[in-house]
């Protein structure tokens, strides 16, 4: 025997076979044409992926061999009659700096430490840890802070850790 309220209540119009269709059918895209799709696009199946590293590379060799091809059609103007070479000309079309072709001194600022613990600016160092910390607030946290934790935040930093 069925639970109470389960048996079928049977429709007034039975007989009609009309849809109506929900609000989620007549809010959906699915069947509206999508015009920023090419119908005949087909798939390359001959097309090879590369990785970041491959095409870095390449670019990198692109430009190194038309850099090349630039520095050789300068010397070939910049030969006289005679076989000497302008200096003006060569020094004015100098090499015009790219990311990934300018290169810098190590800077002569000071190294910025940073806090162990917040990640903030650190201009203290705590003398029995060897952590660096922000203030005073978070000084009393180091206090009471284990070894091993100290070592944890230590190796986290890269610095071997030798806590006294």
């Amino acid at each position: 025997m069925p639970p109470k309220g389960t048996t079928k209540r049977r429709a007034a119009n039975e007989g009609s076979t009309t849809h109506t269709p929900t609000l989620a059918e007549q809010l959906s895209y699915l069947q509206s044409p999508r015009p920023f799709k090419n119908p005949n696009y087909t798939k390359n199946a001959n097309r090879r992926t590369k990785n970041l590293k491959t095409v870095l590379g390449q670019e990198r060799e692109r430009e190194r061999v038309e850099r090349e091809r630039r520095r050789q059609e300068r010397d070939s103007q910049a030969m006289d009659v005679d076989g000497e070479v302008k200096k003006e000309l060569v020094e004015a079309n100098e090499e015009i700096p790219t990311y990934l072709s300018i290169e810098a001194p190590p800077s002569v600022l000071p190294q910025r430490h940073y806090c162990d613990i917040t990640g903030l600016e650190a201009p203290y160092t705590d003398p029995r840890t060897g952590l660096r910390y922000h203030d005073k607030s978070v000084y009393e946290l180091l206090k009471n802070l284990s070894p091993s934790a100290a070592k944890d935040y230590l190796a986290a930093r890269g610095v071997n850790p030798v806590v006294r």
